[in-house]
């Protein structure tokens, strides 16, 4: 039988004396995260049968997407999101004790699962895979660069924009774990790349150690003049995390028959996206869209499921090329898990958040 994760009918786990963790959602969001929100739970764990395996969690993945989507599902559930874990004990040959896996487990210790396809907490149904050679770098790679961050970068700027060589890109959210890497790819690609961050800190990171060709931090800069200083003929791709009046205004600033990625819209996920009229509001674009003649591509990355490992073979050939660097932020303990993912919510990490169990 396949696990249903999201349900909950074959999802158990084990920490010390029989008993492990997990974060359950207590109530849905309602404007910024609070604690009360979520809750951590004990569960027993039973004896795992044949065919299936246990995995204990080593580092658990923070992204935007979970306070969106998390909505979605019922009151209840485990907090949705990937895992780099380690089988800890298995009756299935195909997962070996010792090797490790990705998959979206959700914010729990331990896992047994049977190695057939379930319905995973990021509204993808995958099998979760063995964690590739990473060529002695870090596992926790496989949560960002070498993972889901890492292919949203991949696919989202080379299937969605089509960029070419001696074109210009702009990235906001240039400074989280996908923006800082798409905008390296359009520097591998041949393309001037300017990022759009939140601190003078971000911004020197992005062109001094990532090699982006300008900077903009829209706290204390205006992005509409600051751009169109910084592209003064206009921009071809905009790759898109943030949304709002920045994307807005980015729009109106683009060369004919540009083309934009659209990512995320983290500008927006403390609001309730089910009530239309409370979202925030920015300059509309529809006539910058019809005058400049535009192709807008929303992304969502599990339509490349089909080809995830080539996505992670690629990236990982160019970080041990030097071509494509990475950041993370680490927050330590299972407990802080909570305290990582409202403090990426606010920006206030670099590269990739995960916490290390």
């Amino acid at each position: 039988m396949a696990l249903k994760l999201i349900l909950e009918s074959r999802n158990y786990s084990v920490g010390a004396m029989g008993i492990a963790k997990k974060w359950v959602v207590v109530k849905h969001f309602e404007g910024e995260p609070k604690p009360s929100d979520l809750k951590i739970v004990e569960e027993e764990l039973p004896p795992i049968k044949d065919g299936e395996y246990l995995t204990q969690a080593e580092y658990i993945s923070v992204d935007p997407y979970q306070r969106r989507y998390i909505t979605k599902f019922p009151v209840g559930i485990t907090m949705i999101g990937s895992q780099v874990a380690r089988i800890i004990e298995s009756k299935n040959p195909d997962y070996p004790v010792g090797k490790r896996v990705v998959g979206w487990l959700g914010w729990r210790t331990h896992t047994i699962l049977d190695g057939k396809e379930f319905s995973g907490a990021a509204l993808v149904n995958q099998i979760p895979y063995i964690l590739p050679e990473l060529g002695g770098l870090p596992p926790s790679l496989a949560l960002g660069v070498a993972g889901m961050p890492g292919n949203t970068a991949y696919f989202g700027l080379l299937e969605a924009c089509n960029p070419k060589a001696g074109e210009t890109l702009v990235v906001t959210g240039a400074a989280g774990a996908v923006g800082s890497h798409a905008g390296q790819i359009g520097k591998i690609k041949g393309m001037r790349v300017i990022g759009i961050a939140g601190s003078d800190e971000k911004c020197r990171w992005l062109t001094e150690e990532l090699g982006f060709d300008h900077a903009i931090n829209y706290k204390t800069g205006n992005v509409g003049e600051e751009l169109r200083k910084a592209a003064p003929e206009g921009v071809d791709c905009f790759f898109d995390n943030v949304g709002g009046q920045i994307s807005s205004t980015i729009i109106y600033q683009m060369k004919l028959m540009g083309r934009v990625s659209v990512v995320g819209s983290i500008s927006s996920y403390n609001d309730d996206e089910r009530d239309i009229a409370t979202l925030p509001k920015a300059t509309i674009i529809q006539p910058g869209l019809v005058t400049g003649q535009l192709t807008v591509r929303g992304v969502r990355v599990v339509y490349w499921l089909d080809r995830w490992m080539e996505g992670i073979s690629q990236n990982l050939q160019w970080i041990k090329e030097g071509k494509l660097k990475y950041r993370e932020t680490v927050t330590d303990g299972f407990e802080s898990t909570f305290k990582a993912f409202t403090g990426m919510l606010k920006g206030e990490n670099v590269g990739k958040a995960i916490v290390r169990v």
